[in-house]
């Protein structure tokens, strides 16, 4: 496993609540095969991730270390 940083946070231990459509194709996820969509959604959210990531690092780099030696 490499130790490079993630660009987006891990994916859920749990069923996530996916709608029975696909928001790309309008079709149903269980038939066919969504790979085309997926890859258009994962160009098309990429900012909105980069964001996420970006909120969550600040806020970690604001919240106080705890058992830090000053």
């Amino acid at each position: 496993m490499s130790s490079s940083t993630r660009t987006r946070p891990p994916l859920a231990g749990y069923r996530l609540d996916l709608p029975s459509r696909c928001d790309i194709c309008g079709r149903a996820r269980s038939k066919g095969k969504h790979e085309a969509c997926s890859r258009i959604r994962q160009q098309s959210k990429t900012a909105e991730w980069a964001a996420f990531m970006a909120e969550r690092e600040a806020a970690k780099q604001k919240k106080r270390c705890r058992y830090a030696h000053l």
